[in-house]
C-alpha cells in the first residue's frame, strides 16, 4: 500500500472524530480528498456506541476504495492492541464482542487488499477465550 492518499487519511482519521478539528481545516491543510476519505471514516460522536458500531458496518460496503484501506488496517491495529493489552475494565465477553464487530466490518469490505485482508484474519484467529 503505497499510496500517499491513503497513508496520510490512516494517520489522521480519527482528528475529526476525536478533536476540535474540522473537514474544512483538512481540507485546507492536506486537500479535499484527504479530508474526504478522513470524513468518511468519522463516526458521529453524538450517537450511541451500540449505532454507531451498526452504522461502521452498513457504512463499510459503500466506502470509498481508500476509506475501506483505512478501515481495514485500523481494525488490525485495534484488534492486535486488543490483544497484547485489553482495556482494564473490559470483560473478556466485551473483548469477544469487539472481534465479532470488527468481523462485521472487515466482512463488508473484502476484495479490497487480500493481504491485508489475510493478516486480519490471522489475528482474528487468535480471538480472546
Amino acid at each position: 500500500m503505497d499510496d500517499p492518499l491513503v497513508l496520510a487519511a490512516a494517520l489522521l482519521h480519527d482528528t475529526i472524530e476525536d478533536t476540535d478539528t474540522t473537514w474544512q481545516e483538512l481540507r485546507g491543510a492536506f486537500g479535499e480528498e484527504i479530508a474526504d476519505v478522513v470524513l468518511e471514516l468519522t463516526d458521529t460522536k453524538w450517537l450511541d456506541k451500540t449505532t454507531r458500531k451498526r452504522l461502521q458496518v452498513q457504512k463499510a460496503s459503500t466506502s470509498s476504495d481508500r476509506a475501506k484501506l483505512v478501515k481495514l488496517a485500523d481494525k488490525i491495529c485495534n484488534l492486535r492492541d486488543m490483544l497484547a493489552s485489553p482495556p482494564a475494565e473490559w470483560s473478556l465477553e466485551r473483548q469477544q464482542k469487539y472481534f465479532d464487530w470488527a468481523k462485521e466490518v472487515v466482512d463488508r469490505i473484502r476484495g479490497v487488499h487480500p493481504e491485508l485482508e489475510r493478516r486480519f484474519d490471522e489475528v482474528l484467529a487468535r480471538r480472546p477465550g
